[in-house]
């Protein structure tokens, strides 16, 4: 994709998310128990700990009853303001994953709980990858979750069901895909396969320690994670 074109997918994810906030925040309120060892196994009494794509804070206790200092960053304004009234002990910044607003190792862990998937391009993948490390100590853990879209990316390659309606759909990539998202229309989603993620994150220098497959919810649906250390 052109460069403007992936602005302009930037730019409609966050106005999506500033659009359905409220409901967002109504639904995904409590964080997911399936999620809980993410936060008890890596993190250490007294770490300072990063949140990228924050949103609506709702991971926030389950950082904070492990004794961290917590920052949690989200490029949606309204989303970070239904944090800071959730959670008005908090430290929430307005700020992109691209372009993180703190000097170079500084966080003892930096978390990203279901973001990377909103990232147009390989390129801007590893950008946001290499931020997050550029943030985070020697040693420090870096905790990685996406959403496992892979069936839908079998049939979206197979049928094109989810780009049909994009007018970026002559110009995608494979594992690009356009879903609705609380009744939005053309969502950016990149579909990872576990490998490639692993092969991503190994790429930008670091380490991989732990990686698997978490089921969420009755259906249930799946997500894949990485824990990588900063070498």
């Amino acid at each position: 994709m052109k460069n403007e074109e992936v602005q302009k997918i930037l730019k409609q994810t966050k106005k999506i998310y500033d659009d359905v906030a409220e409901k967002y925040a109504s639904v995904r309120k409590e964080p997911w128990k399936e999620m809980e060892f993410l936060f008890g196994k890596f993190l250490r009494s007294g770490d300072k700990v990063l949140d990228i794509g924050c949103g609506n804070g709702r991971f926030f206790e389950s950082f904070t009853k492990n004794d961290v200092n917590y920052i949690g960053i989200d490029n949606s304004r309204n989303l970070l303001r239904i944090a800071k009234d959730d959670y008005p002990m908090g430290s929430f910044v307005l700020a992109s994953a691209l372009n993180i607003p703190f000097e170079e190792n500084i966080f003892d862990d930096v978390y990203s709980i279901a973001v990377l998937h909103h990232m147009p391009t390989r390129e801007m993948r590893i950008r946001f990858i290499e931020e997050a490390k550029r943030v985070l100590k020697k040693g420090g853990n870096l905790v990685l979750t996406v959403w496992d879209m892979s069936e839908k990316r079998e049939q979206g390659e197979k049928k094109g069901l989810f780009n049909i309606f994009s007018l970026f759909a002559q110009r995608l990539d494979s594992g690009d895909m356009f879903i609705p998202w609380y009744g939005a229309q053309d969502c950016y989603f990149y579909s990872f396969r576990m490998e490639e993620l692993v092969a991503l994150v190994e790429e930008c220098g670091l380490r991989v320690i732990e990686k698997g497959e978490i089921l969420i919810g009755k259906k249930p649906y799946n997500n894949l994670y990485v824990v990588a250390k900063k070498i």
